[in-house]
């Protein structure tokens, strides 16, 4: 699971450092499809994330990384709708900014939640190395 994470993580950054720069450089159209593309691979990857999440001996024991990801994933669907329902069919590039905002707050919330398993995951060791001397 984290791994998946760490990939949708990574993207998730992606997302709000490279839409911004295909708004800039070229016609808002193809800051659009960039923004829908990324928002597909997203998707795919939240699915994949949930899926290793509810696997049988994942991580699922981690109440942290599935409040996360059950919060991620509503962001991610409320991220991609956002644009089209502030401005209609055809959005301006200023309409992307609360959903790139949202990706990016959700990034850094996966980031955390993926740092606090760890670190518990890592004390788990060292209480039962503990234990054993």
């Amino acid at each position: 699971y984290q791994r998946s994470s760490i990939r949708w993580v990574f993207t998730a950054y992606s997302v709000a450092l490279f839409v911004p720069l295909v708004f800039a450089a070229l016609h808002p159209l193809w800051g659009s499809l960039a923004f829908g593309l990324f928002g597909v691979v997203l998707l795919a990857m939240t699915v994949d994330c949930v899926r290793r999440l509810l696997a049988k001996g994942a991580s699922g024991s981690s109440r942290a990384l599935v409040a996360n990801q059950w919060l991620s994933s509503v962001v991610l669907v409320s991220a991609l709708i956002l644009p089209w329902a502030l401005d209609g069919w055809a959005p301006s590039p200023g309409a992307f900014v609360p959903s790139l905002l949202l990706l990016l707050a959700s990034g850094f919330s996966s980031t955390a939640a993926i740092m606090m398993a760890q670190f518990d995951a890592t004390m788990g060791m060292v209480e039962e190395a503990k234990a054993k001397r």
